[in-house]
């Protein structure tokens, strides 16, 4: 698998010592830029982290943060080990914040965009707030460095690069059937306001290295979303050639297969005639974290039926990977 490891969003990592990885990163002052293009310069790792982005958190779990963590979002359940910290919102006050003198807290765009004031005084009260939400798979490995780099855990990070790397190959490797062979199938991002995804989103990756050729591939996104708007009359147009219909379900798309199987004029599709519609949690497509392996390998089952295989009990909300685990242990 030839993963770009050179992140397009501009995540960029200049570090001034004399060593990119490891403590000895912080022999002098470390600068990175985020994603919204704020510089943060830092000589020591952060020790007192709240994280308001479910995929940050179970990222940083994942990494071994359990003491570093202070604080956490109100909807984040992933792993159970964080299910006892203290609760933030980005709609809380300022004083909140302040009274458990955090040193970092870690956001993404979206909620820079919903309270610039709060993020302000954060930063004017000398408190550190970083933002970072890869969107597509090439930034996503960066993403786990830089993670790493702010916690003191680049060992880990550089762990999870390579477990992930090595589960991908072994997923990828196990596909039945070539290319030219594979369903097409259409993969529903958001069902009341027929959307899908842009073609070089983290579902779509999911999707077709789970054995997918995406037949909605000329969708574009607006305002750097990964959701990109198509409607039913374009899904329509294509409904003789879709082999599989694809839906993320959970928060952002609260639907069922009735909700599907119901939408007016999509009796049309071929994968509705032939009983072919398919649920996956979106936590397991939509978010940069190790959980992704997961979800393509849900999709390989939705997919192709002779892969169909015992699947990690994401339901008891443990981690599938600790940075000892070994990949066998997942299979």
């Amino acid at each position: 698998m030839n993963i770009k490891r050179m992140s397009k969003l501009g995540v960029l990592i200049c570090l001034l010592s004399f060593a990119l990885y490891g403590q000895s990163a912080f022999a002098q002052m470390t600068e990175i830029t985020d994603d919204e293009g704020n510089t943060i310069r830092f000589d020591k790792p952060f020790s007192r982290i709240i994280s308001l982005y479910p995929a940050h958190t179970e990222n940083l779990a994942f990494l071994g943060c359990d003491e570093e963590f202070i604080g956490i979002g109100r909807s984040d359940n992933y792993p159970a080990s964080i299910s006892d910290k203290n609760r933030f919102s980005y709609r809380d006050n300022t004083e909140k914040f302040l009274a458990a003198r955090p040193d970092l807290i870690l956001i993404r765009p979206m909620i820079s965009r919903s309270v610039p004031e709060l993020i302000s005084k954060l930063r004017s009260a000398g408190i550190t707030v970083v933002s970072l939400q890869p969107t597509n798979i090439d930034q996503m490995f960066d993403y786990w460095r830089l993670l790493g780099l702010l916690t003191g855990k680049t060992t880990e990070a550089d762990t999870m690069v390579q477990q992930f790397t090595l589960a991908l190959d072994q997923l990828e490797d196990s596909i039945p059937v070539p290319r030219e062979e594979r369903p097409r199938v259409y993969f529903e991002a958001i069902h009341s306001k027929m959307k899908t995804f842009a073609p070089d989103a983290i579902s779509m990756f999911a999707l077709e290295t789970g054995g997918g050729l995406n037949i909605a591939n000329d969708a574009v996104a607006r305002n750097n979303s990964n959701i990109a708007p198509y409607g039913k009359e374009r899904i329509l147009a294509k409904a003789n050639e879709i082999d599989i219909y694809l839906s993320q379900t959970g928060r952002m798309n609260r639907v069922s297969l009735t909700d599907i199987y119901n939408e007016p004029g999509f009796q049309l599709i071929k994968a509705l005639q032939t009983n072919s519609v398919f649920l996956v949690d979106e936590e397991l497509v939509s978010r940069p974290t190790m959980r992704l392996l997961t979800g393509i390998s849900k999709i390989q089952s939705a997919l192709y039926p002779v892969l169909r295989r015992e699947q990690p009990d994401v339901a008891s909300h443990e981690p599938l990977f600790t940075p000892q685990t070994q990949l066998q242990k997942w299979q």
